[in-house]
């Protein structure tokens, strides 16, 4: 519960800038690991390739925290919003972020936050509310004052 307000997003990008900025001589694209399928194939994995594993693994968490209401909820948002413009301006404007693993990062930040599972999860958050108070059909004196359902 304590991550509620907090972009988990947030952890991806952190881990690029690190790995981008203080060891600038590291490649997006180059072979971290192979796996010898049984198929007779190599499957070959990037650094790139790992960190959007991460975040994919993240999203799941982000999607499942879209659904909540509330203040916290509100804040995470927020911040959600404030790292896509953090990154949006970074990519624009700072060459080590020129790169397809920072623009995949940022098409998830933008596919996770702004728009689909957010209003998805506030409007399936909202629909269960409004049900609720109506199933409970109390009269207005029975309502308790400064709940949602008055």
């Amino acid at each position: 519960m304590f991550m509620l307000g907090f972009p988990l997003l947030l952890v991806p990008f952190a881990i690029y800038n690190i790995i981008a900025f203080l060891m600038p001589g590291v490649s997006w694209t180059g072979t971290v690991s192979t796996v010898h399928m049984v198929s007779g194939a190599d499957w070959t994995m990037s650094a790139g390739d790992m960190l959007l594993v991460l975040a994919i693994l993240l999203l799941f968490g982000e999607i499942m925290k879209s659904t909540r209401i509330g203040v916290r909820t509100v804040v995470d948002h927020a911040l959600s919003l404030i790292l896509f413009l953090g990154m949006i301006v970074e990519f624009i404007l700072v060459k080590q972020a020129a790169t397809a693993t920072f623009f995949l990062l940022l098409a998830l930040n933008l596919a996770v936050r702004h728009r689909f599972p957010a209003l998805v999860g506030l409007a399936l958050g909202l629909a269960a509310v409004l049900l609720f108070c109506r199933a409970m059909r109390l009269p207005v004196s029975m309502r308790q004052k400064g709940t949602i359902c008055t």
